[in-house]
């Protein structure tokens, strides 16, 4: 499991111009899940993005996490961190399929918001367009192979 995980002061999501999800301070998270994933990636990614201490503390040194500054999260599903690059057109065989994806999509945005975060979504494949205030900027590669 992937993610990209970007400090921002605001985000959102829309599909087909409607506003699907959106936060004010907090993280936007790229998802995405390989075929070999499974609910114990879920529960490591889930448990470190919501532990990542990366908002700045009265001294200015990143050293607070989530709860401390009472943040949110919006999750957007994203096959793409799974592209073969090996040529210049993209190929993504190595994403999961739908059928192991979207339940494991939905167990992190759920194991999130059982921690007591506000969790926004996007919609699992749709074509979405993704707005957001980088913060910093700050973003942070997670890979549960890396864990």
């Amino acid at each position: 499991m992937r993610a990209v995980v970007t400090r921002v002061k605001q985000a959102s999501v829309e599909i087909e111009g409607e506003v699907v999800g959106s936060i004010g301070q907090g993280f936007l998270v790229l998802l995405g899940i390989g075929p070999e994933d499974t609910e114990q990636e879920v529960a490591r990614l889930s448990d470190k993005v919501c532990g990542l201490r990366v908002f700045e503390d009265d001294q200015g040194k990143m050293n607070l996490n989530l709860a401390a500054v009472e943040g949110s999260l919006l999750v957007v599903s994203q096959f793409t961190l799974y592209a073969d690059t090996k040529s210049r057109r993209p190929g993504f065989t190595g994403a999961a399929k739908p059928q192991v994806a979207i339940p494991l999509y939905e167990k992190f945005i759920e194991a999130c918001a059982r921690r007591g975060f506000p969790v926004a979504h996007g919609v699992f494949g749709a074509d979405m367009q993704v707005f957001s205030q980088n913060d910093g900027p700050v973003t942070i590669l997670l890979d549960t192979d890396g864990m």
